[in-house]
């Protein structure tokens, strides 16, 4: 995949704000990319540690752990120490701590 994609995801990522998150299909929506979320996926795998990687959420505000199953416990108390909640069936609230103005 260009490496030039990858960067504009990342420079959107570093944009989410404390406390919030956003969607992959947000971010290819964003970026012109309607049928992109699955390379914005691909592009987090590559992600630099530095990013805010844990705000970026699936469509249902649920944790993907995709390549790194381990993850998925780092990435949530990452959000619950941003004041992130998680509903009964462990998804965010995205009405709630979605980021709409990406």
């Amino acid at each position: 995949m260009p490496r030039g994609v990858y960067k504009r995801v990342y420079e959107v990522v570093a944009r989410v704000p404390y406390g919030k998150v956003v969607t992959y299909g947000q971010i290819a929506r964003h970026l012109g990319l309607p049928k992109g979320a699955r390379l914005v996926g691909w592009a987090m795998r590559r992600c630099p540690g530095e990013l805010p990687w844990h705000r970026v959420v699936n469509a249902q505000g649920g944790l993907s752990a995709g390549a790194h199953p381990g993850h998925c416990p780092l990435q949530r108390a990452l959000l619950e120490d941003e004041g992130v909640s998680f509903g009964p069936d462990g998804r965010v609230d995205l009405a709630t701590f979605g980021w709409d103005e990406i």
